[in-house]
Formats: C-alpha cells, structure tokens, sequence
C-alpha cells in the first residue's frame, strides 16, 4: 500500500465494515482461502467471510455451506479455452449451472470451500479471475461486447479494457473503497457499455484539435441504481485514448480519498459526485492528473439496451456475427461447452457475453452462417427468440441470493413465456425483474420493471412485485417511474397483459414504449393497473 488512508485519522465516525478493513486488506483473504479450505467451512471467522467478496464469493441462500462466484470477463470477451474452463468448474462443482450477469460475468453456484483453490488455478491457467468481482473495489470492466468487430465503434476498445483491468485488477492502491466501484468504457455509438448507470464511464467523441479531428472519449461520473439511483454526470472533459488510464486512476484515487465511509448506504461514488457537483469534480481531477481539453462532439446516437441477438455484419469483410438469446442470462455447462465447440468451427474461437445476459458467436464466415444455424444447440439459445422473452432480464433472485426477498429468475422466465403466448407486439418490450432494491437485475432502465417485495396475506407471507414504467439509457435517459399498487407474483401476468394492451391499441406506428408512456404520462397506466387489481379481489 503506497497510501495514507486518510481516513482512518476518524475512525470514530466510520461504519463497522470499515473498521474492518483497516484491520486486514480484502485482498489477503485469498490466501487465507487456501488454509480455510483445509480446515474447513466452520473454521472460517465472520469478518474474513465478509473479506472473501474481494475474491469474487459469496455465501448463497441458504447459508449451508455453498457460495456464489463471479468471474470477471472484461467487455464480455471470452476465448473458447476459457469458455471450456468455465463450462468444466460448472460441470465438476456447480450442478451444471452458469448465469451470465448483467456486467458481462460469469457466475457459478453450489461451489463448496475445498473447491475454490483448485478453481482458482483452473481460472489462471486461462486467463480469467474471480478475485475483485465483488468487494469494494474495481469490479468488471463493461464495455462493448463487439469491440474490434464492430461497424458501430469509432475505435477498438480492447486494448483500453486490458490496460484498465491491468491497472486495477489486484492493485492495493485500490482495493479499498468506501464501496463497490463500476468502470465502463465503449466506443459503440449505441452505448453498449450502459455509461449512465457506471461510477466511471468512457463513451465516443471527437474533436479538432490542432486542426485535426482525434477520436476519444467523454467522460461521465457518479451512477449507479439501488435504492436511490443517479443518473452519471458528464464532465466538461475530451479524453484521448492515451489519457483513459491516467483519467481512471485519477477518479478512483478522488473516490478512495475524499468518498463517504461512515454509512455503507450512502458510500457510492454517486453521493460524493452529487454534493460536489461536476465543477468542483473535475477541479479536483485535474489537480491529480493535470489539465484535459475540454468536451468535443458526442458521438452517441441511440441506445440499444445491450442486445445483439441475431445475424449481423462485422466491420471485416465477408464475416458476421450470430447473437443468441440465453432465456434469463442461464444455461447449462454443456450449453457452454457446446458454444465453445461452435465458436471454434465455425467461428473464430471467440464468444461475447453481453449485459442484456446473452451471449455472441463471433467470426463466422457468411456462407457458414446457415449452416451454423442448424445446430441443435441454438434451438434453445436462439438467434430469433421470441419477443417478449427475448427482451426479458433478471437478477439471481432468493434462490441463491442472501439479499434478495422473492423468487426471480424463474418467474421471469415464466412471464415472459406467457406473454409470447397471448401478446402480439412489432415493438420490443424491455423487462427487467429485481429480487430486492439493490437492483442487480437493472430494473430502473427498463421499459417494465418489476421490484419483489413481501405481502401478508391470510395464508401468510407471498411474493409481490411493484411495477414502474419508462425507463431508458442514451440520449433521452431517465429512470422508469413507480405504479402505485403491489401485485401478488402469481397474479403478474394478469395485471401486465391491460398494461401491454394499452400501449397495442394506442400506439403511434413504430412508436416504442417509452415514447408511448412520455407522450400519455403514468396516469392511463395506473388507471389500467387499478382496474386490474380490482378484478383480482
């Protein structure tokens, strides 16, 4: 550690997890892992369980043992070497299951303390890590799943992603933030990296200087969701690719030192951004890393959500892409293992995990793309899904999450299923379902959003669910707002399907359904939902 925790001179006024900190860096919990694997599940003390998040594990529900893992995959880019390792620690220690996250990861489940050591090693050998997925520190690098194939970019991001993740990856100058920290960096005229809702985010520009037209980056700071969600903030900054590192390290060094730790709800990056303001942010940036040009021209034109799903043209020649849909973010194993297979013959040995939780195949020859079609594998992991289940994301949800309070993953899945059976629609409907209010599953920025929450009713506690509507990122971002009325989990579909009928039969052509609910307002909606729910008592 080269820094004074400065900090630490209050030590009073700084919450329990802080303290602990202090006592022993996250970081070497991950060699204490290797003697708590000898010695066993009950050998290890509650403090270093609190630790073992800056090795990317959690305990999972019920807490009997087993834990969840993340495995960092930056911008969601991933060889088939890897693939395969993946798929093999699923097979040998997590019952077959894989869940891709809503920050491009992987994660596993059922994993067993005697198990971690070995999938460490497995993970190294190829390149991956879980360490730093979780904790309070730099987590996975997003970005663009498509960076160097994509039409869409202005420049390939992937050696900045290696070089950020190099940076922060295991560097204890940074492994102790006031809270967990989110780094997005994408040149995809789109926003694929989701920069709005990042503590960090590097998105497209340019500008002339010196009488040339240099392409870089602006910069945005203090985003995020949970319970009090902030949309990130720009600065009056242009960042040429050479700067992007120096300008991180820079945030994140202001973050370490000046952010909050006397209260862990209000530790983001997003509270200390809010109070200063983007002015005084930026001054105190340029202190530590000098001065900047300032903003050039914004080269994001739209938002597309972090959907590829189907067959299209790479920036190369005579190849092309072949985005699947992965119901939810899972699969199993062999799901895996078979893509990995596919990404080899007919590919060019890469697959992409993307945000929306789906997955791309990668350097396909177009006179292959057909044949790539006819495998029995893309049955289920389809490039043509269904409307509604195609655009459908969800958290873990309590069957493995500790936090979370009702049942998601399944749920959603169901929903979605139902509504591809009774609802026709042309225009895509973007759901995201949440098991509690730290919102891993991002229901903020979609066009439904579905938070879990509890009711007592007379055969005792059930799941229920609010509902919010208009959400969106890019351009026109904002956060979708809260209907009033908590539904019953068993009764979603038959309080949804009025809501979708609505916006059907009062549609403008092509209008999407967040236009539809900025033009009509909240009020027809919660009038439709009112209703509903009267016909449910």
């Amino acid at each position: 550690m080269s820094y004074t925790p400065i900090w630490a001179q209050n030590k009073e006024k700084l919450n329990k997890t802080e303290l602990i900190k202090l006592e022993k860096d996250g970081l070497d919990v991950i060699e204490d892992i290797y003697r708590y694997a000898k010695t066993g599940f009950e050998s290890i003390t509650p403090d270093d369980m609190d630790r073992f998040k800056w090795a990317g594990v959690y305990q999972q529900r019920p807490k009997d043992g087993c834990f969840m893992m993340r495995v960092r995959v930056p911008s969601g880019n991933l060889t088939s070497e890897q693939a395969r390792t993946l798929a093999s620690i699923a097979h040998d220690y997590g019952r077959d299951l894989i869940d891709i996250t809503t920050r491009q990861a992987i994660q596993f489940h059922w994993l067993r303390i005697e198990n971690l050591p070995d999938i460490f090693e497995r993970l190294a050998a190829v390149g991956l890590s879980s360490f730093e997925a979780c904790g309070d520190c730099p987590r996975t690098i997003v970005g663009n799943p498509l960076a160097g194939l994509d039409p869409y970019e202005l420049i390939d991001t992937t050696p900045l992603v290696k070089q950020l993740s190099d940076t922060f990856l295991m560097n204890r100058d940074f492994s102790n933030l006031p809270r967990k920290y989110k780094i997005s960096i994408s040149s995809n005229i789109y926003n694929a990296g989701h920069a709005e809702i990042n503590d960090l985010a590097f998105t497209p520009a340019t500008k002339v200087i010196a009488g040339k037209e240099i392409i870089g980056f602006h910069v945005w700071v203090g985003g995020g969701l949970s319970s009090r969600p902030y949309l990130a903030q720009q600065l009056d900054v242009f960042v040429r690719p050479e700067e992007v590192v120096k300008v991180a390290v820079g945030v994140t060094t202001i973050f370490r030192d000046y952010g909050y730790r006397e209260k862990r709800h209000h530790a983001r990056l997003k509270f200390l951004v809010a109070d200063w303001g983007a002015e005084k942010f930026l001054a105190k940036l340029k202190e530590l890393v000098g001065e900047l040009e300032t903003r050039g021209e914004d080269k994001i034109k739209g938002w597309n959500a972090g959907y590829f799903t189907g067959i299209h043209k790479q920036r190369q020649e005579g190849l092309s892409y072949v985005g699947l849909s992965v119901p939810v973010g899972r699969m199993s194993a062999q799901e895996l293992e078979e893509l990995a297979h596919l990404a080899d013959e007919y590919g060019n040995g890469s697959l992409r995990t993307c945000n929306s939780q789906n997955i791309i195949i990668t350097g396909i020859p177009d006179e292959r793309v057909e044949e790539l079609l006819q495998e029995k594998v893309l049955e289920r992991l389809t490039p043509y899904p269904k409307n509604f289940t195609a655009f459908a994301v969800s958290c873990t949800g309590n069957e493995f999450c500790n936090l979370a309070i009702v049942e998601t993953k399944e749920r959603m899945r169901q929903l979605a299923e139902y509504l591809d059976e009774h609802v026709e629609l042309d225009e895509p409907i973007r759901m995201h379902m949440v098991g509690c209010p730290n919102s891993c599953g991002q229901r903020q920025i979609a066009d439904i959003g579905f938070q879990g929450a509890l009711v007592k009713t007379e055969d005792g506690m059930k799941d229920a669910f609010d509902i919010f509507l208009g959400g969106t990122l890019g351009p026109n971002a904002k956060f979708n707002e809260k209907l009033k009325g908590r539904v019953l989990g068993e009764q979603l579909h038959r309080v949804v399907l009025p809501l979708l009928a609505y916006y059907k039969e009062e549609k403008r052509n092509k209008e999407s359904f967040f236009d539809f609910v900025q033009r009509v307002g909240i009020t027809p909606f919660q009038e439709r939902l009112d209703a509903a729910l009267k016909q449910l008592v």
